[in-house]
């Protein structure tokens, strides 16, 4: 079982850490009373995809033994704006892998492996979630990197 403590800093500041003493900031902008310090927890769900996902993508591309030099990914989401809970209804996850002689298709046989069967975060998403995902490979020379 995983265990997270949370505790109340100031205004809308939270402060958690794990049974391994890993800490998060979280806090709401100024005009939620906060004062900006830390990631709102609503994004700590984008965090937690790109990471989920980003730890598989690495994975299979290193089993494909794929020479990967730098890895990015860019999520972003879109809240829903007229009924609470403002979840996110739409996410997209575009990938950027930079390497040797990486191909698209390990890349894309990656991403759906992790999309598909071990991704947890995005397991937990659910149906009213529209998770949409693009990458691209850019190559440089062996030398470099």
């Amino acid at each position: 079982m995983d265990t997270v403590r949370v505790r109340w800093g100031s205004n809308r500041q939270f402060v958690g850490w794990d049974e391994a003493g890993h800490g998060v900031v979280m806090d709401a902008s100024s005009s939620y009373k906060g004062e900006g310090t830390g990631a709102r927890p609503l994004e700590l769900v984008l965090y937690a995809l790109a990471g989920c996902t980003g730890m598989d993508v690495i994975s299979v591309l290193e089993k494909k033994r794929m020479d990967v030099r730098d890895f990015e990914i860019l999520v972003e989401g879109t809240q829903r704006e007229d009924d609470f809970p403002k979840i996110y209804t739409d996410i997209n996850v575009h990938y950027v892998v930079t390497g040797v002689a990486v191909t698209d298709q390990a890349v894309a046989r990656a991403i759906e492996l992790s999309e598909e069967k071990y991704c947890s975060v995005k397991g937990m998403l659910g149906e009213q979630v529209t998770v949409t995902t693009s990458f691209e490979v850019r190559e440089i020379s062996a030398g470099l990197g």
